[in-house]
C-alpha cells in the first residue's frame, strides 16, 4: 500500500564507491520522524530516519537546494506489514515544496 505524507528533510547523502569489487551508488534522505518512548523510559523532541532512494543521481536534484535544508517536501513511501505491530517504511518517491530558495532572487552586483 503506497501512502503520501509530508516531511520535513533535514540532510541528503550521496554515496558512490565499490564494496568488495562490486560497484554501488545510493542517495540517502534523512527525514525528521518522532522520537517514540520505549519501557525503558521517557523522550522528548524529534529525531531523523534515513530513507535510500534510487541511485547518486538523485542527490543532483537536490543539490540547489543545500541552503534551504531542512526543507519539507512530499515523500510517497510503501507500506508494508513487519512482524508483530510493526510497519516497515520504504521511500519510493519525494520531491521538496514549493519554496524560495535563500538568496535565489538576488542578482549578482
Amino acid at each position: 500500500m503506497q501512502v503520501n505524507s509530508e516531511v520535513v528533510v533535514h540532510a541528503i547523502k550521496e554515496s558512490v564507491g565499490t564494496f568488495e569489487g562490486k560497484p554501488f551508488s545510493s542517495t540517502t534522505f534523512h527525514c525528521e520522524v518522532d522520537l517514540k518512548e520505549n519501557g525503558a523510559g521517557r523522550s522528548l523532541g524529534r529525531v531523523t530516519r534515513p530513507f535510500k532512494l534510487g541511485d547518486a543521481k538523485e542527490f543532483d536534484k537536490w543539490a540547489h537546494l543545500g541552503a534551504a535544508l531542512p526543507c519539507k517536501a512530499t515523500a510517497t513511501f510503501d507500506m508494508d506489514a513487519a512482524k508483530e505491530d510493526g510497519v516497515k517504511l520504504t521511500l519510493v518517491a519525494i520531491r521538496p515544496l514549493s519554496m524560495v530558495v535563500p538568496d535565489a532572487g538576488k542578482k549578482a552586483a
